[in-house]
């Protein structure tokens, strides 16, 4: 609508020009159009129209024979008093024009930037005086690429050193075969007087306005790609992060570990509830091993606590041989989890989390957040910032708006697919709860707070601000354990309930006996409770649900097993067999924790036995 607008305010509006404007399919295509009408800042072309010179320009793109010298055919066109002295100066002018008029031809652009794509490098420099810096980016110092098989990874790097000032990127053309198409395109009568000019205009309209221009869209082009393949990474990662498999609601003692300022303990219960908090100092420098398995120990049996979380950062390994020889000497009944922790302190720093426990220190809630992570991902993942978890790649380059639009498509969805315990949900966890949102889950939780658990789903009626369209949205997401309807901790809809019912009377039995009865729901026939509401799917799923009721889609928790004999890069030998974990997936490859601070990268061509084209087929985060 703009541009049509924008056109037709100059009177240079044809039918033509408006369909092909009104059949743009892209952004670029229609910018393209565009270019020509689009009101510009002041080049040289402006300024040689503001003289006058724009009939001069028409009368050399014809390339017709002159009706008399060059010399007279400039002469009307000098005008002193409009800064025109002479008949070079007007040449000079009309030629301005017609290297603008040429650079912003739709056809020619679409051109330029095919053969940019085609035969053009992406070159990467590092900048006078900047190589001191440029250590990250010593792979990118003086490289260059085609375009055509540039990777995404490998552009964000080279864009990442250019937007810290360290790196120079550019497109390299190699330009003699671009003239001469050009000069075959645009000075087709070798006979016109004003050849040789023209032909000297095609240089300068190449390198002064095309190649720049084209070199802006090319690179603004393979960012875009870039980024959608980035984002896609980080999604799939994501999910995969926050589908990774709960440890349930167990009691659970976290360690924050550290070596100066010690380990920082706390214990939260089944429902993640905080419990406890102290301080050990088993690691160095003061490696006081006696007292801080004294308190362990008394913190274990007090509460009884089932599974310990451990922080994969700084000191790690040295607190998880600890916690080993502690629970092999005592022979405890609890299994150690080494959990990751990225995110874990912008969690802790958060808004957020000082409204949880305002009156404990941020280390403490590090702790907090790391055992919660053991006992549902999704639920304590959902609170932090998804680009800080440590997943995907230069996520932080990419298109902010599209990454936050992906990030809230994959929680929802992940969230949605899991269902939400209503009685223990956070405000952040429910709020991406389809039909709720951040403002609703505040009113559920104080609703919750002020009368209690819920008991059933109908009471979500009762919630402040919580309408007929939110609760059918929402309700069949959110579950109710030990409540008054059994199928409220389903995924049946209330508005199926009728429909149980139905199956409980046609087998003679009651709606209880049936939920969670896999034996009792193989006898039901979808097609005998079809009616004009619902269909032969919705049915099948509600059966299929009928047999386990609220299952949790993810796997089943599983605890990688460290070797005890590696603790840092220095234990690492030629030919180990080591078990790890996923903690990242990328283009190039995998990054896996094996217990050494250091996570190891699994390049792409070292994933498997024969040729692997994406990663993902292979491996997955957790």
């Amino acid at each position: 609508a703009t541009v049509l607008k924008t056109i037709s305010e100059q009177g240079l509006l044809t039918d033509p020009l408006r369909s092909q404007i009104q059949a743009c399919s892209d952004l670029r295509t229609l910018e393209t159009i565009y270019l020509p009408y689009k009101p510009k800042r002041r080049t040289r072309a402006t300024i040689a129209r503001e003289q006058g010179l724009q009939p001069l320009a028409d009368l050399l793109l014809k390339q017709e024979k002159l009706q008399q010298s060059k010399q007279a055919t400039l002469q009307p066109y000098v005008n002193s008093a409009k800064e025109v002295p002479d008949t070079q100066a007007a040449l000079q002018g009309a030629l301005d024009i017609i290297a603008e008029q040429w650079s912003e031809n739709a056809e020619t652009r679409d051109w330029m930037i095919e053969r940019a794509r085609t035969y053009g490098k992406i070159v990467s420099k590092v900048k006078r005086g900047k190589k001191a810096e440029a250590e990250k980016f010593e792979l990118y110092l003086d490289h260059q690429e085609p375009v055509r098989k540039i990777p995404s990874h490998r552009l964000l790097a080279m864009m990442r050193g250019a937007a810290e000032g360290i790196l120079r990127v550019s497109l390299q053309l190699e330009g003699t075969r671009e003239l001469s198409e050009l000069r075959r395109r645009l000075v087709h009568n070798r006979q016109f007087e004003f050849c040789s000019e023209l032909s000297a205009t095609v240089v300068d309209s190449y390198q002064r306005l095309l190649l720049p221009a084209t070199e802006s869209t090319v690179l603004q082009t393979l960012k875009e790609e870039a980024d959608e393949q980035a984002i896609g990474v980080f999604g799939k990662n994501l999910r995969e992060l926050l589908m990774a498999a709960p440890a349930g609601p167990r009691v659970t003692l976290g360690i924050d570990p550290g070596f100066r300022t010690g380990c920082k303990v706390a214990v939260v219960d089944g429902t993640g509830k905080f419990l406890a908090n102290t301080a050990i100092y088993p690691t160095p420098p003061k490696s006081d091993i006696g007292a801080a398995g004294k308190t362990l120990l008394a913190l274990i049996q007090q509460h009884k606590v089932e599974l310990i979380a451990i922080g994969n950062g700084t000191a790690s390994r040295e607190t998880d041989a600890f916690v080993g020889d502690l629970i092999r000497d005592h022979q405890l009944d609890v299994t150690k989890v080494i959990v990751s922790e990225s995110g874990a302190s912008i969690y802790s720093a958060s808004e957020l989390a000082a409204r949880e426990f305002p009156d404990l220190d941020i280390t403490v809630r590090g702790a907090i957040s790391i055992a919660r992570r053991l006992q549902d991902p999704l639920a304590e993942l959902v609170k932090s910032d998804p680009k800080s978890i440590g997943v995907g790649q230069y996520q932080h380059d990419v298109n902010q708006k599209q990454l936050r639009k992906c990030v809230d498509r994959v929680v929802e969805s992940c969230v949605n697919r899991v269902g939400v315990d209503l009685n223990m949900a956070s405000i952040p966890l429910l709020s991406y709860v389809a039909g709720i949102g951040p403002r609703l889950a505040e009113n559920i939780v104080e609703y919750r707070n002020r009368n209690g658990r819920f008991t059933n789903r109908q009471q979500l009626t009762s919630v402040p601000k919580l309408g007929k369209k939110a609760f059918q949205q929402s309700a069949g997401f959110l579950r109710i354990r030990d409540g008054d309807q059994p199928l409220d901790n389903s995924a049946v809809h209330p508005e199926s309930y009728a429909i149980v019912s139905r199956m409980a009377m046609r087998l003679q039995t009651s709606t209880k006996s049936l939920v969670g009865n896999a034996t009792l729901s193989k006898n039901l026939k979808p097609e005998d409770f079809v009616d004009a509401q619902f269909g032969i799917p919705t049915i099948v799923d509600i059966i299929s649900e009928m047999g386990k009721p609220g299952r949790d889609p993810r796997s089943d928790f599983r605890v990688v097993k460290f070797s005890e004999t590696v603790n840092s890069m220095e234990d690492l030998k030629p030919n180990m067999i080591l078990e790890g974990v996923i903690t990242n997936v990328t283009h190039f490859g995998a990054f896996t924790d094996i217990g050494v601070h250091q996570d190891a990268l699994i390049h792409i061509s070292q994933l498997a036995e024969g040729y692997v084209s994406d990663p993902n087929e292979i491996v997955a985060v957790g």
